[in-house]
């Protein structure tokens, strides 16, 4: 049997379960889109609570408060500074190094169901357009029987698989705006983090040449001291 004739056989199943394909796919990507929203929400209200005080922590330099506040804190970000700040009395490059690993270790936890999100709106056209084809092939099929019903049978056909086109779009364009907003969300928590993490380093920082020099101090004033003891 020729491979055509045998493709053509499994052609002729049509288009309808095509569209069953794109409805669970619907179904999955707004579940998805559902789960990603209302994780973002708690972690949006919880960052608020805290993100006004936090930054002015901060800016009076008042470290020791600032910590204090994020270990308090439930949002994806605070948990990754708070993690993070267990290294700042090794320094500001201790500290940098492990907010970015603690960083990398939240990001998947970010991102779940975003992959998902982004396969669905770009192959549910592809899918619908499938279903186009497995449909005009089976009108074609109806058309070669010759029978009187044929025309209507074609026609009927050729409708269905311009449906399966339509749903295939359909399915894929809230899966592409929600993988959109939600990259976004992801991009502003990295941005957040880096920003606060920036803002502790700096403290660090000072706190850091503040000591250096209060060190150097020290070192210039016992120097003429233990010059005129030896004299």
């Amino acid at each position: 049997m020729d491979i055509v004739q045998s493709l053509s056989k499994i052609a002729l199943f049509g288009s309808a379960w095509v569209l069953w394909v794109l409805m669970g796919l619907s179904v999955l990507s707004l579940a998805v889109a559902a789960d990603r929203w209302w994780f973002f929400r708690r972690n949006d209200q919880a960052a608020r609570a805290t993100s006004q005080a936090l930054l002015a922590f901060l800016r009076a330099a008042d470290l020791d408060k600032a910590l204090h506040l994020l270990a308090q804190d439930q949002s994806a970000q605070g948990q990754v500074l708070a993690l993070a700040s267990g290294r700042t009395a090794q320094g500001p490059e201790a500290f940098a190094d492990a907010l970015e690993g603690e960083n990398a270790r939240v990001r998947p936890q970010l991102e779940r169901g975003l992959n998902l999100l982004g396969t669905i709106g770009n192959n549910a056209p592809f899918i619908g357009l499938f279903g186009t084809v497995l449909g005009v092939i089976e009108a074609f099929h109806h058309l070669t029987l010759g029978s009187e019903q044929a025309m209507g049978m074609v026609m009927n056909g050729i409708a269905e698989a311009l449906v399966a086109t339509a749903v295939g779009i359909f399915v894929a364009l809230p899966a592409v705006v929600a993988y959109n907003v939600f990259t976004k969300q992801v991009a502003l928590i990295d941005n957040d983090i880096a920003a606060t993490g920036k803002l502790i380093s700096a403290v660090l920082r000072s706190r850091q040449h503040a000591e250096n020099a209060a060190g150097v101090s020290r070192i210039r004033v016992a120097g003429p001291e233990r010059s005129a003891q030896t004299a």
